[in-house]
């Protein structure tokens, strides 16, 4: 199958060891109006560099409430992973979607900052989820007290 690319100029790029499907499922079960625009995977036949894991993903492009992001499985294996100086903000639209996506992403994976109110924010977290992913949360219109 070919991976149409997106429309937008720029696109978050995720790439993951072997995990990448799983994630994007994960992703895909938590945000609204999620879709799957395409999805290449390692065939069997495939040897020598380049070559992933049969059945792995190749490329894949996805939407979250209207971004457009892709992944892959690299089939190099490398010393680096994600960190949280390159995360992904959402501005939540209730608290009880902050909570929701806060518990999701902070289950099997590293809490950064608790939700909270912050200086900045009224009701805001971070969190690495399960995959290495760092994500911020802000619950729109919540100015912090006193500004």
């Amino acid at each position: 199958m070919t991976v149409t690319p997106s429309p937008q100029k720029i696109t978050t790029f995720l790439m993951f060891e072997g995990r990448a499907e799983e994630a994007m499922t994960f992703y895909l079960s938590l945000f609204d109006d999620p879709e799957v625009l395409g999805i290449s995977r390692y065939g069997a036949d495939e040897t020598g560099p380049g070559a992933g894991e049969e059945g792995t993903v190749r490329h894949a492009a996805f939407s979250l409430a209207g971004q457009t992001f892709m992944c892959i499985d690299s089939s190099v294996k490398h010393q680096f992973g994600f960190t949280p100086a390159m995360s992904l903000y959402v501005q939540c639209d209730s608290e009880a979607e902050i909570e929701r996506l806060y518990a999701a992403l902070a289950d099997q994976g590293k809490e950064l900052m608790p939700l909270g109110s912050y200086g900045f924010s009224a009701r805001f977290g971070w969190v690495d989820d399960r995959f290495g992913v760092s994500w911020q949360l802000n619950l729109m219109g919540e100015a912090a007290p006193g500004q």
